[in-house]
């Protein structure tokens, strides 16, 4: 168990490879399956590189949140990306990569992220609802969105096949359903 009170920072460029280590730990490997996130009997491959970090923290509008045991480990990340003009919906950010250490999985620390990102959302790119996606396949982790508040919107969206920036999918039948939570105001 995390037992000193876990910190949050927006991650720098600096932090793009330990955060692709920690994404890569999380969902894909022979390791993650040592946590509940992993993804390994669906996919095989990179989740994400170095590379891709690095193109989401240049992105306006775009925040990957690092979450840091006392010491400074990373024990989990997640991506937070606001509205830009011309692109998203008004008002909804989305959240994506998000990974907490699998050792450390199960013992609160994605709902203490997931909270701070909705949290953000609110307070820093003034927004009123949240949007993610789940590959379909991934129940649980459905199930576990749900319990929070989210809500499934009916939408499903294409798996990216043929781009193994992604992964090298094991399975044909995968697609992406999307989730969405209105956010409460601050205040």
């Amino acid at each position: 168990m995390v037992t000193d009170s876990p910190t949050f920072r927006t991650a720098q460029d600096t932090d793009a490879e330990a955060v692709a280590a920690l994404v890569q730990l999380a969902y894909r490997g022979e390791e993650s399956r040592s946590g509940w996130t992993t993804e390994a009997d669906l996919l095989r491959g990179q989740r994400t590189d170095a590379g891709q970090v690095r193109q989401r923290l240049a992105r306006p509008g775009t925040q990957v949140l690092l979450l840091c045991a006392a010491d400074g480990a990373l024990l989990g990340c997640c991506e937070l990306t606001g509205p830009t003009p011309g692109q998203g919906t008004p008002g909804q950010a989305y959240f994506g990569l998000f990974s907490i250490r699998p050792g450390h999985q199960g013992e609160g620390l994605g709902r203490l992220l997931l909270a701070e990102a909705e949290r953000r959302a609110v307070t820093e790119l003034g927004c009123s609802t949240m949007e993610l996606t789940v590959i379909t396949q991934r129940a649980e982790l459905i199930a576990w969105y749900l319990r929070r508040g989210y809500r499934r919107t009916g939408e499903r969206r294409p798996f990216p096949y043929g781009d193994e920036r992604f992964g090298v999918p094991l399975r044909d039948d995968l697609e992406l359903e999307v989730l969405t939570k209105v956010l409460a105001p601050s205040g």
